[in-house]
């Protein structure tokens, strides 16, 4: 690896561009690790929606289990991993919700049906059957008929605030690359790990 950036947010751009031609799925999905106030950890799979200087964000049900454990513990960790490229990228920070106006425009972008089906999942919860969230996504559908359909209220976005990143970098042997970025007080410090 050439010398690191000293700029996380640069080199994040740049292995992103370099997913985004490579990885034939989803090359913005990410791995959203979160905990419990008990410390039990969870993790899932969500994809990427935008990302800025201020962090990384993400849009979910509010009352999924994932926003209530961020709820319980504003900390999370994520980890973006492309096999093709041989790279990973592990984020972690301080979490908090964006702003309705954000949430709003992102939500209206969304295909009908996605919209539609944000009002009719009651994300993380028991589901008696698939006939049952069929039947509400038809009820939602009859109380949405054209394309004009509001956020819901208990859906929205989450942004992580990295103060942390490692930047993987496979080779041969298992001889990787792992560079780090730590947020300190007078800006960004950069280390190296052991592979």
């Amino acid at each position: 690896m050439s010398e690191p950036s000293i700029d996380p947010f640069a080199l994040f751009a740049d292995w992103l561009k370099a997913a985004e031609a490579a990885e034939p799925v989803d090359p913005n999905a990410m791995t959203l690790a979160t905990a419990a106030a008990d410390g039990k950890p969870s993790a899932r799979t969500v994809l990427l929606k935008a990302w800025d200087q201020r962090g990384f964000v993400f849009y979910t049900n509010l009352e999924s289990r994932k926003s209530a454990e961020i709820g319980q513990n504003q900390r999370a960790a994520l980890l973006f991993y492309w096999k093709s490229l041989n790279r990973q990228i592990r984020i972690e920070g301080a979490v908090a919700p964006v702003e309705a106006a954000q949430a709003d425009s992102y939500y209206a972008s969304r295909p009908r049906g996605s919209r539609i089906g944000a009002w009719a999942s009651a994300q993380s919860r028991p589901l008696a059957s698939r006939e049952q969230f069929e039947e509400k996504l038809a009820e939602i559908e009859a109380r949405f008929p054209g394309e004009d359909i509001p956020r819901p209220p208990f859906w929205s976005g989450w942004r992580v605030t990295p103060d942390y990143f490692e930047f993987w970098q496979g080779a041969e042997y298992r001889l990787h690359d792992r560079t780090t970025y730590r947020r300190g007080p007078a800006g960004w410090e950069i280390g190296k790990l052991y592979p």
